[in-house]
């Protein structure tokens, strides 16, 4: 587990470091700190440092400093601090300022008098005692997740002195990276390497800066690649998931992500059982490839029957055969009769029922069933079309597909 910038600026004994540009990136990950004794640094850090610049190795002029902000940057450094008011850096250029915030480098300003000892010695500390605090976090909800532990009345004690709420109704979410094969693949053993942990890491600070900001969410990371989430229940959790996939899509790179989501489980007793049906959920998720990046397992239904067919062209074929007759290509509304047939098919071919979910006149219903069975060859009083259209529409729905086809 790392810190964030802005926790860091408020260790006691650092209050005198002052935030000089970049300040809207203050939520950045230091992993360690690390101090730039050569004219460079590009080739001498990995992302995810501090870097403090102090000048008593080397020349820090106006130049100088504006090619550490660039290549700081560049290579994913978390932020950089500069010692001024001694006899080396007097102050930091306007010019080195204006840059790092156009770049939304964070930029902080520590006295020279703060001696770098005690800095580094703080944030060491407090980094240690972080990471000491995530194994136990991990150790403990491993242990809850698997079923493997000695007594649920000292998990639940564990829990509780690590100020994990675990005895609340939480739902489950089991998070996966896929394609990591292509990436080794495509880029060799070393390069791939590189890669596949930057990302695992970009994934892992993204998701730690999500549950910060909605207190009694907790995440854990379990043996081999498998990412979990214990969220509170929410009537717009799908959307929030939703959310929360598109804000990783775009950390993950070359690779995928797809999620699993469990049904509610009452407390921590019921853990075990809630990452089965999350990982459940996910092997469908990574099988069907659903535009919002993941199921949920109180939906799944048959869906859960659908994951066992190897070849995936048999489900595409069937949707398309189903539904494809009533898609209008090159119209406004290309999707007017698949949408009207959901509807139908929820209010079990009520039209009038469908006429108002869909806000429309009961002739105009009408009309649309008329033309979804004159285009389907078949009839909505059939049970057997009725039930084959409710298992395409599941897997139109879920792979959204009325952005893709």
């Amino acid at each position: 587990m790392s810190l964030a910038l802005d926790e860091i600026l408020h260790l006691p004994g650092l209050q005198e470091m002052t935030v000089r540009a970049g300040a809207r990136n203050l939520q950045r990950r230091v992993r360690w700190p690390y101090v730039a004794e050569n004219e460079g640094i590009a080739e001498w850090v990995m992302g995810g440092e501090l870097v403090f610049v102090t000048g008593i190795n080397h020349p820090r002029g106006e130049a100088n400093l504006l090619s550490l902000v660039e290549d700081g940057e560049a290579v994913g450094i978390a932020g950089m601090v500069i010692l001024t008011g001694g006899t080396f850096i007097q102050t930091i250029p306007p010019a080195v300022i204006t840059r790092a915030e156009q770049l939304g480098l964070p930029l902080i300003e520590q006295p020279y008098a703060l001696k770098m000892v005690i800095v580094t010695h703080l944030i060491g500390t407090a980094l240690v005692q972080m990471n000491q605090v995530r194994r136990s976090r991990n150790d403990i909800l491993g242990q809850l997740l698997s079923g493997d532990y000695p007594s649920l009345a000292i998990a639940r004690q564990r829990a509780a002195h690590l100020e994990l709420a675990l005895d609340e109704p939480r739902r489950v979410v089991a998070l996966r990276l896929r394609h990591v094969e292509q990436l080794f693949e495509r880029h060799g053993l070393a390069q791939g390497e590189r890669l596949w942990q930057a990302t695992r890491q970009a994934l892992a600070d993204q998701l730690e800066a999500w549950c910060r900001e909605r207190p009694g969410t907790v995440t854990a990371q379990l043996p081999g690649d498998l990412q979990v989430l214990l969220l509170a229940d929410a009537a717009d959790l799908p959307l929030t998931l939703a959310a929360l996939h598109r804000q990783l899509a775009a950390v993950v790179g070359e690779l995928a992500l797809y999620m699993g989501l469990s049904r509610l489980a009452a407390d921590c007793a019921h853990y075990r059982q809630a990452l089965s049906e999350a990982r459940q959920a996910l092997e469908v998720a990574q099988q069907l490839h659903p535009a919002n990046g993941f199921c949920d397992f109180g939906e799944l239904g048959v869906l859960r029957l659908l994951q066992g067919i190897v070849d995936r062209s048999l489900i595409d074929d069937f949707v398309a055969q189903t539904l494809g007759p009533l898609i209008a290509p090159g119209r406004k509304q290309p999707h007017v009769l698949v949408h009207t047939l959901d509807a139908l098919l929820k209010d079990n071919g009520n039209g009038l029922k469908a006429a108002q979910r869909l806000g429309l006149h009961r002739n105009t219903i009408n009309q649309r069933i008329q033309r979804i069975e004159q285009l389907s060859g078949q009839s909505l009083d059939d049970p057997l079309f009725r039930m084959n259209a409710s298992v395409a529409m599941l897997v139109w729905r879920l792979n959204e597909a009325q952005g893709k086809e």
